[in-house]
């Protein structure tokens, strides 16, 4: 029974990862701890990490053979994100779990706040990386990944929209590129943590076999469900925030109860 829950919050996240492009990585942490059971907040998210990170290689695998990946930016945005998340995960091992948890509390707010506006549907299916765009892309990437470490998510909902502003291609472009930052980010901070034995292998296993699931499914879907995917995000968002709402009161009486 405990294999199969961990199995099927797995498939969530990655259902999430390839219909929508991101969002269910912001769940892993609190459905390792609150679902699964895992109880230090640090191992819950070393080990959401290395999940996150290997079904975002599932998931880009899907959206490269659909061509929905511009490389040359998305290596860009990687590299130096993952100085970033690097960075990031050293900080966030040194913070107490109660803290960790409540802060990664208020950032699923603004995750699921940031999944209600709207995507820009704009952009140049053609662009081709330059100077100029190179040195956005490393700015907005090392930041990214900054907080991606820090936390232990994917950061796809700051991976989107801040390829598309570095670069300005389509928001369907942004969604495959980012699944690469994903990954980076996610085995980055991984390995960080696995360094210090925060990493519960046997559950990441079950998660990583679901999300893999999961993701295939997600991508199918979301080439049927092109016109409701924004009715669907709302949905997420808003189950987002509940968990957030759920996470503020449980951590905030841990550190002010």
């Amino acid at each position: 029974m405990h294999a199969f829950i961990a199995v099927f919050c797995g498939s969530l996240v990655g259902f999430s990862l390839g219909l929508i492009g991101g969002g269910g990585s912001i769940l892993a942490v609190p459905l390792l701890i609150y679902v699964v059971g895992i109880r230090d907040p640090h191992v819950a998210i070393g080990t959401s990490a290395l999940a996150v990170g290997i079904n975002a290689v599932v998931n880009l695998l899907g959206h490269w053979r659909r061509g929905n990946v511009k490389w040359p930016c998305a290596i860009v945005f990687a590299a130096s994100g993952v100085l970033g998340a690097a960075a990031g995960s050293t900080a966030g091992k040194m913070v107490d779990g109660s803290k960790l948890l409540f802060l990664f509390a208020l950032v699923m707010v603004a995750v699921g706040l940031a999944m209600l506006r709207p995507r820009a549907s704009g952009g140049d299916p053609d662009v081709r990386l330059n100077p100029a765009i190179a040195g956005r892309l490393l700015a907005v990437g090392f930041v990214v990944g900054a907080v991606s470490g820090f936390f232990g998510i994917g950061g796809g909902f700051l991976i989107v929209p801040g390829i598309m502003l570095g670069s300005g291609m389509p928001v369907l472009n942004a969604i495959g590129s980012s699944l690469f930052s994903v990954a980076a980010f996610g085995l980055t901070t991984a390995a960080n943590y696995a360094r210090s034995g925060l990493i519960d292998w046997r559950v990441a296993v079950e998660f990583i076999a679901g999300g893999a699931l999961g993701g295939l499914f997600g991508i199918v879907v979301a080439g049927r469900l092109a016109v409701q995917r924004r009715v669907l995000s709302s949905v997420f968002a808003a189950v987002v925030l509940t968990v957030a709402a759920y996470m503020l009161v449980r951590s905030g009486l841990a550190l002010f109860g």
